[in-house]
């Protein structure tokens, strides 16, 4: 990199580290947990030093063992003992088919399942299984079918705006949290996002859902197949079924009551892949399939970030751009419009991993609420198919035009960015 006025050498370096990451998370040259893992041997080439001189590059690579790579592990582990005793499946296809003879009340009803199965699972396993779910009752449907379409759609609305709910619902609330904490800013448990995350993640589901119900107008859903539950032969052994109902009951009471027990959250998590591994509900197989990809990226974020404010470029980068007078909630707002439009044409993920350590760096323009109002309108992001990974799900059934994603991409881009800075800034946290 060129030599710049108050950019030293190792800042340089970085800033070297943090351009090749987003030009290759932008590009998606390469999958975007394998720019994590370069991101974080390319600090260790570059900015640390080798034992004779300190060995300080092991604290690059301590990252892995980051206590948010490890609430995510948790929630990793959970989910798969779900998908494994088919807990999800059941619980899913029990709700749908109460709303089988009702269409619009069962366009709700997906939006729904999606967004509450999202807070624990991630939001790719979930519409997977949604859409799995949902394509039974279809059958018979032309492709272009109105009402089709808007079901399938329902689905992606969900997954993607639940995610913003809950601490583990989806990696940019973990890196604000973990970004927030390391800095001494303020300290995130699950219990407590929930007041950050889950009333403006509810209003945009609800909003969206709006929209989706608009377009059912003048064109009758006519009746729709009744989903069936998992078959016996579906279904797991009983204790298996036992143990990972026990196991997500106490795994998410421990989360709710941390201010009771004091247990830290990535502690809590560590109860379900203990349990779940012992026990045998997972074995070496169900193990091996866990998405190991995701915490290799939270990692390189999560490296990325400590980088860009230890050297000083984070403070070199702020200072490049004007922002004197600018009020802490119109900051804040320009920084949730800024991750929406990032986040359209780059992973969520990868957006906040960017974003989040530069907007904490800005001196007297309420960094925290501009922290978590990046990490929720990043989840907002869905005005293209490839703007999620369940939007490129939905749009790979055949049965929504990319167009079909425009309308609510806008909605959300355009909602999102003072509605979370509003509600952060309320709250005052």
């Amino acid at each position: 990199m060129p030599e710049q006025p108050g950019l030293d050498g190792e800042a340089r370096r970085a800033l070297f580290v943090l351009l090749t990451a987003t030009g290759l998370w932008l590009t998606e040259a390469i999958p975007a947990f394998a720019v994590g893992i370069l991101v974080i041997a390319l600090q260790v080439l570059l900015l640390g030093r080798p034992a004779a001189e300190g060995g300080d590059w092991e604290r690059h690579v301590l990252v892995l063992g980051h206590p948010l790579v490890w609430l995510f592990f948790g929630g990793l582990v959970l989910a798969a003992g779900m998908n494994r005793t088919g807990i999800d499946r059941w619980l899913a296809a029990h709700a749908l088919a109460r709303f089988a003879r009702r269409p619009r009340a069962l366009v709700v009803a997906v939006a729904a399942i999606a967004f509450v199965l999202s807070m624990i699972m991630s939001n790719t396993a979930t519409t997977a299984m949604m859409l799995a779910l949902v394509a039974p009752l279809l059958q018979g449907r032309a492709v272009s079918d109105r009402f089709a379409a808007t079901l399938v759609l329902a689905v992606p609305v969900g997954a993607n705006l639940g995610g913003m709910g809950s601490l583990v619902g989806t990696p940019p609330n973990a890196i604000a949290a973990g970004t927030l904490a390391d800095r001494g800013e303020v300290v995130l448990s699950f219990a407590r996002w929930f007041t950050v995350g889950l009333p403006p993640a509810l209003v945009l589901a609800g909003l969206l859902v709006g929209v989706l119900l608009l377009r059912l107008r003048g064109a009758p859903p006519g009746s729709v197949a009744t989903p069936e539950p998992p078959g016996a032969a579906d279904r797991a052994p009983h204790w298996a079924i036992l143990v990972v109902a026990g196991t997500l009951v106490a795994t998410l009471g421990l989360w709710l009551t941390q201010d009771l027990h004091g247990l830290p959250t990535p502690v809590v998590a560590v109860v379900p892949v203990v349990l779940l591994t012992a026990t045998g509900v997972l074995d070496v197989d169900a193990f091996r399939r866990l998405s190991y990809d995701v915490l290799f990226l939270l990692a390189g974020g999560l490296a990325l970030g400590q980088a860009i404010h230890e050297t000083g470029l984070a403070a070199w980068l702020v200072g490049r751009v004007d922002l004197a007078g600018l009020p802490p909630l119109a900051f804040a707002m320009l920084a949730g419009a800024f991750a929406v439009v990032l986040s359209n044409v780059m992973s969520n993920t990868a957006a906040a991993n960017v974003l989040v350590p530069l907007v904490l760096t800005v001196p007297a323009a309420g960094g925290t609420d501009a922290v978590l109002s990046v990490a929720l309108c990043a989840s907002a992001a869905m005005a293209l198919p490839v703007a999620t990974p369940p939007n490129a799900l939905a749009h790979a059934t055949g049965r929504v035009r990319a167009r079909d994603f425009l309308l609510l991409g806008i909605v959300t881009a355009l909602v999102a960015p003072p509605l979370t800075a509003l509600w952060v800034h309320w709250l005052a946290i």
